[in-house]
This record gives C-alpha cells, sequence and structure tokens, in this order.
C-alpha cells in the first residue's frame, strides 16, 4: 500500500543491502508469525541466497531468533526499540498526551493521535477509558486514509487539489457493507470536514465503530497528524457522537496544534 518506491538502480548512495534487511524484518506480521527461510525469500522478493544473509546477520544483532524445534524464524522484542525510540524522539507526542488525557475525561472515551506514512495513518499516542472498546488498537497500528476519520481529517486539511491527487492514487477497498469507495463520495465527505472542522467515519473500517476527528496543523499551517475519538455504536447514535464529542476533539486538536507551533 502506498506510493510506489523510487528508482534506485542508479542511485550509487542507495544501500540495497539495508533495504533488504528491513524488508525481512517488515515481513514479519499477524499473518506471518514465523517464517522458514524460504518463506522469507518469498515474502520479500529476494532470492534465499540473499534472505540467508539477511536472516543470518538480523540474527546476530538479535533481532529474529530461530525456534530450536521447528527452526522457523520470528522477531525479538528487540525490534520494538526501533519503534520506541521514535515514540521517544516525537515531540508531538509529549505536547499531545495532556490534551488527549484531557479529552478522554471529557468525553469518556478512547482517544487517540495518528500520523501519517504514505496512504495510512499509525497511532503514536492512545488513553484508553474505562468503557468497552470493540476494537483494539495498539500503538503502532495502521489503518488506511480514505476509510477512517483520522485519514479524512488530515486529507482534508491538504490543499483540495493535493488531497484529490493523493486519493486517486490509492487502493479505495470494501472493509465493510459501509466503507465509502468512490471518489466522488469521499470528496464530499473531505468537503464536509473542510467546513465543520471535523471528520467522521461511520462504521466503515470495522463494524460497531464510529470516529470524530480533526486535524492536527503544524507552523506552515500543513496537517501533521489527526486526533480522534472513538465512539463505539453500542453507546452513541451518529448524530449524538456529531454534537457532544466533536467540539471537544476540535478544541483538542486546535490545543495541540497551538502549542507544537511555538515549538517548531
Amino acid at each position: 500500500m502506498g506510493a510506489p518506491a523510487d528508482d534506485t538502480s542508479t542511485d550509487l548512495l542507495f544501500n540495497q543491502s539495508l533495504e533488504k534487511g528491513l524488508a525481512v524484518l517488515r515481513a514479519f506480521s499477524a499473518k506471518r508469525r514465523t517464517m522458514t527461510l524460504a518463506e522469507v525469500a518469498e515474502a520479500t522478493s529476494i532470492t534465499k541466497s540473499s534472505a540467508q544473509r539477511m536472516i543470518y546477520t538480523l540474527e546476530k544483532l538479535g533481532y529474529v531468533r530461530k525456534h530450536p524445534l521447528t527452526r522457523r524464524y520470528q522477531l525479538t522484542p528487540r525490534v520494538m526499540q526501533i519503534g520506541f525510540n521514535y515514540l521517544a524522539a516525537d515531540t508531538l507526542i509529549d505536547v499531545a498526551n495532556p490534551f488527549l488525557s484531557e479529552l478522554t475525561n471529557l468525553t469518556g472515551e478512547t482517544t487517540n493521535l495518528t500520523e501519517p506514512d504514505d496512504d495510512e495513518m499509525v497511532y503514536v499516542a492512545r488513553f484508553v477509558s474505562t468503557k468497552f472498546v470493540p476494537i483494539h488498537m495498539p500503538i503502532g497500528s495502521r489503518i488506511p486514509m480514505f476509510c477512517t476519520g483520522s485519514g479524512r481529517a488530515y486529507l482534508s486539511a491538504l490543499p483540495p487539489d493535493e488531497a484529490s491527487a493523493r486519493l486517486q492514487l490509492m487502493e479505495l477497498r470494501t472493509f465493510t457493507p459501509r466503507t465509502l469507495t468512490s471518489l466522488e463520495a469521499i470528496e464530499a465527505q473531505l468537503a464536509d470536514a473542510r467546513r465543520n472542522g471535523y471528520a467522521t467515519n461511520r462504521e466503515e473500517l470495522f463494524i460497531g465503530d464510529m470516529t470524530i476527528a480533526a486535524p492536527v496543523l503544524g507552523s506552515q499551517g500543513r496537517p501533521v497528524a489527526a486526533v480522534h475519538v472513538v465512539a463505539p455504536t453500542s453507546r452513541w447514535s451518529f448524530e449524538e457522537a456529531q454534537q457532544r464529542l466533536a467540539p471537544a476533539v476540535i478544541d483538542c486538536a486546535r490545543g495541540i496544534s497551538n502549542s507544537i507551533r511555538t515549538l517548531e
């Protein structure tokens, strides 16, 4: 998912071995928790000999390990150090946390901060309410921009032509019977978000899950993240969520935006 990678075949500074090593790490997932050497090669589209070198090096560095009985490879907790270093170094998260905490206290619902990466939004901060939440989205989870409140909030804060151009490159696939997949319908959602100051998702990614989201803007007025609050359909009607949650979400995003501008 995302834009095609730049052509690096003639880039003398580009390290293809590093690219392959990172591809091996990214190949492991919930669907591929463990892999054989042949499966690693297939998942990363590299030769078996290259896969063997990558796996050997990553194993020596402590990022993967081989099960002594199954002989299948899996990631180790050391991989989390890379992601944690990003979270620890991201000033936006430090700034946002008090605002998210207050938003959770005010609404009684789970609140989140997501940042863009290609065609997806990545969870980087989260305050969970004491109430039941139908979908668990831990830090690092990724969701598509086009059909989520936070993604639409981010897109709505871009210049309309830029947002439209990005949408046209995305894979607009169906997740639930409610998922909007036509460009016209999604752009209508973005237009509403621009007018209202917030975006919505009404069970388009997960059944039972609604979100109200607003963009976080940097010093240049461009979006850098989005705040969203979860409104389970078991507790909220769509209209009630808009009326009662949207003002608080907008205020939260505005507070974070004003705070980070003083730091940039």
